[in-house]
């Protein structure tokens, strides 16, 4: 079965191109929408899998629309389409954990790969604004951490025990523990053999420059 998806995007040609190829790759088409308030209406009452939304569009933006479906637990997940290269808006959009980030040039060739993604649970943001932005992504497990997570990881790399961890970041040694706890179990390293300090390791360079 494939995916449900909606669609929403102010210029009705692009939204017109954006419908007939998805039902050429056999998708469900839920509905479309012209606007953000629509677009939040249809997500509401149908809870698609996935919701394809321009960034900008009337009365509410793609962006607005995430932070509410974030506020609110809904299921969908949410891919941008977009002409915008900002990086504060990249920075937002990474923020409220959207799945997928389409540069709207490019979307005929990375739709469908950000759709099987995002449909995996991965993440998905262009290449070509990666590009773009110069930014350095971080690794795929990373991404399944919070940001005291990752604090606590780069503090492990640095060889620092719990007790030294807790009092950096103003916390108990409990606290570090179940935080690592945590960081071992959504890595799954314990199935894989692997050690945290090692993969705190393997991923310094990254956590010293990002965290």
């Amino acid at each position: 079965m494939q995916a449900s998806i909606i669609i929403a995007d102010d210029h009705p040609l692009i939204l017109k191109g954006l419908n007939d190829f998805l039902l050429e790759k056999k998708y469900d088409v839920m509905a479309s929408a012209t606007n953000g308030k629509d677009a939040l209406q249809l997500i509401q009452e149908r809870e698609p899998d996935i919701a394809i939304l321009d960034i900008r569009m009337p009365f509410l933006t793609g962006l607005e629309i995430a932070k509410i479906c974030n506020e609110q637990n809904l299921s969908t997940k949410i891919i941008l389409i977009t002409f915008e290269k900002e990086e504060a808006i990249y920075n937002q959009a990474k923020s409220l954990h959207i799945y997928g980030y389409v540069l709207k040039e490019f979307a005929l060739v990375e739709l469908e790969n950000c759709i099987a993604a995002v449909l995996n649970g991965k993440r998905y943001f262009s290449p070509e604004l990666i590009k773009y932005l110069e930014i350095e992504e971080a690794p795929e497990e990373l991404e399944l951490l919070t940001p005291a997570e990752r604090r606590v990881l780069k503090l492990i790399a640095q060889n620092k025990t719990a007790k030294e961890i807790g009092q950096i970041l103003f916390v108990s040694d409990r606290t570090i523990e179940k935080h690592k706890s945590h960081i071992i179990k959504k890595l799954d390293l314990e199935s894989k053999g692997g050690s945290l300090a090692l993969f705190a390791k393997e991923n310094e360079d990254f956590l010293s420059k990002n965290t």
